[in-house]
C-alpha cells in the first residue's frame, strides 16, 4: 500500500494505490495522521490506484471522515473502481461520504 499527501486547488489529497487490508492498515494509517492536523481545506482521498479496502481500511476513512466534520469540513472520494464502490455499497458508506 502506498501513499502521497499533498494539497491540490486548496484541498489535501490523499492518494491510495495498491490494497489497504488488515496487514496495510497500521502503515496507511500513520501515513494518513496528517490528515487529521489538516486546519481550513476539504480532504480528497483519491482512491483510483485503491484497488481493494477492508474492514480495517473503512475505520481509517471514517476516523478521517468524523475528524474533518467536526471541524466543518468535506471528505470526498474521488475514483473509486467497481470493486471497491461494491463494498461502500455494502456497508453503507456510500450514504457516508460525498463522491467526486
Amino acid at each position: 500500500m502506498n501513499v502521497t499527501i499533498q494539497e491540490q486547488d486548496g484541498n489535501m489529497v490523499a492518494i491510495l494505490v495498491g490494497s489497504l487490508d488488515t496487514a496495510a492498515a497500521t502503515e496507511t494509517e500513520k501515513a494518513m495522521s496528517s490528515l487529521y492536523d489538516v486546519e481550513g481545506k476539504d480532504i480528497i482521498l483519491d482512491c483510483t490506484g485503491l484497488e481493494y479496502i477492508s474492514s480495517a481500511g473503512l475505520r481509517i476513512f471514517l476516523g478521517i471522515l468524523k475528524n474533518a466534520k467536526g471541524k466543518g469540513r468535506h471528505v470526498f472520494i474521488k475514483g473509486i473502481n467497481d470493486n471497491v464502490r461494491s463494498i461502500f455499497t455494502i456497508t453503507g458508506f456510500c450514504n457516508l461520504f460525498e463522491f467526486i
